[in-house]
This record gives structure tokens, C-alpha cells and sequence, in this order.
């Protein structure tokens, strides 16, 4: 299973204490087999405790979430924005309520699941405050429309797979009944049909 493992060090001054982490991973995101998709998603990692701590560490998968099925033909783009719009003048764009919001508007979206965090405590006054993440990608089950041509060899692969067991169980059932003549049959002779120019009367002159 592909793995990405994350770290990030962020320098405090001696009276900084961390209580809490919500960061946000951007990542592009993107199938080329059945149905063509390419966006940008994102994994939110959040973390709170009532005591400072010196590490943060979290352990979790990155996971397709759909809420429609995926088209079976073209390239899907329409998600293939960035989450967070570092071009805009506007402060309302960068609050993280906003954007989780818009994201979540989103039909297909990734989330990181089961994080498991493991909060450390017992930082040093010199010392980091440290981000330790292992984001796993796993094997996904994706949901698209298949196409027309698709879904006529599907079909015809299992008629013909049905068709060839019933022929054999037929086979089977036929040879039984007659080399054990499991049903009575009585033979009749053919009655052949009377000639109209045959059939005659004698008469006596």
C-alpha cells in the first residue's frame, strides 16, 4: 500500500505552548481507469488537549467520498480547483469554516480517516512543537455509470455462462430419462389414410 509520511517542525518561543492542531493537506487527486477524474482534494487533521504538548502524531487513511456515481467517458475536471483560492483579496476565503464548508458542497470529495493521534507531552523551552502524519492510500472502490458497450459484454458473457450450464444439466436430465426410461411410452402404429381412388364398391350386374 502506497504511503506518505509528513513532518513539520514549527519553532516557539520559550512562554509558546501548543494546545490544539488543524491543518489542512492539499492533494491532487486523480483515476485513469473505468472513469477519468482529476481534482484537487484535501486530508483535514484536527487535534485538541488541555495539556501542552511537544508532538503530534496520526496514522490514517486518505479515502474516496461519493455522493454521485463518476461519468464512464471524458475527463472529469470539475472539481480540479484548488480548495483553498490563494489568489482571492478577501479574508473570508481563507477561514477554515468557509472552506471546509465549500468543500464539503463537493459531490466527490477525499477525507482522512481513522487518524488514531497520539499527543506527546513534555517539551523542552528550545525544542520544535512536531507534526508526525502517515497517510495511507488504500485500494478504493470507485462508482461510475458504465457505458452501453460495457454493459452488453458484461451481459453477454454471463448469458452465455448460464446458457452453457443449463445446456449440460438439460444433456444430463435427457440421458437419464431415456437410459432409464423413467417415463412409460406406448408404441402406436400409424394408421395410413384411405385412398379416395381405392375405396370402391363391388355391385352385381
Amino acid at each position: 500500500m502506497d504511503q506518505l509520511y509528513f513532518k513539520l517542525e514549527l519553532p516557539l518561543q520559550p512562554t509558546e505552548h501548543v494546545v490544539g492542531v488543524q491543518l489542512i493537506l492539499l492533494f491532487s487527486y486523480q483515476l485513469y481507469r473505468m472513469s477519468t477524474l482529476v481534482m484537487q482534494s484535501m486530508a483535514f487533521l484536527q487535534f485538541f488537549s488541555p495539556v501542552p504538548g511537544s508532538q503530534l502524531y496520526m496514522n490514517g487513511d486518505l479515502k474516496l467520498n461519493q455522493r454521485q456515481l463518476l461519468n464512464h467517458c471524458g475527463l472529469d475536471t470539475r472539481y480540479n480547483v484548488s480548495v483553498v483560492n490563494g489568489t482571492s483579496p478577501f479574508a473570508s476565503d481563507y477561514d477554515l469554516t468557509n472552506i471546509i464548508a465549500a468543500y464539503w458542497d463537493r459531490n466527490v470529495t477525499t477525507v482522512f480517516s481513522d487518524p488514531n493521534p497520539v499527543w506527546m507531552t513534555g517539551r523542552a523551552a528550545d525544542t520544535p512543537f512536531i507534526i508526525n502524519a502517515t497517510i495511507r492510500y488504500p485500494v478504493e472502490v470507485i462508482l461510475y455509470q458504465p457505458g452501453f458497450w460495457e454493459i452488453i459484454k458484461f451481459a453477454w458473457i454471463q448469458y452465455v455462462s448460464i446458457l452453457l450450464i443449463f445446456l449440460w444439466v438439460f444433456g444430463r436430465i435427457k440421458m437419464f430419462v431415456f437410459q432409464n426410461q423413467v417415463l412409460t411410452t406406448t408404441p402406436i402404429s400409424p394408421v395410413l389414410p384411405v385412398s379416395p381412388v381405392l375405396s370402391y364398391k363391388q355391385h352385381q350386374s
